[in-house]
């Protein structure tokens, strides 16, 4: 899942949500389904959030355009 972009996982989500609703899941499918759901979630966001940083270090540079790299610290995102 980590080499996966953002769209993927946005059409992924989207397919098991579409499984969920129709009600054909048994218990343990669903289990799995909505565990999967929410891993894709996650991923989702940290896509996002490390996109609004790389903005966020663009747009501060004293009214410069300078791009400049961000390490995300991984301990952060860790559960």
């Amino acid at each position: 899942m980590e080499e996966m972009s953002f769209e993927q996982a946005m059409k992924n989500l989207e397919q098991i949500a579409q499984e969920l609703e129709s009600g054909n899941l048994n218990l343990e499918e669903s289990l799995a389904k909505f565990e999967e759901g929410m891993q894709l979630s996650k991923k989702c966001n940290e896509i996002l959030e490390n996109a609004e940083k790389k903005i966020t270090i663009l747009l501060e540079k004293e009214g410069k355009l300078e791009e400049e790299n961000f390490v995300l610290n991984n301990n952060e995102n860790q559960d």
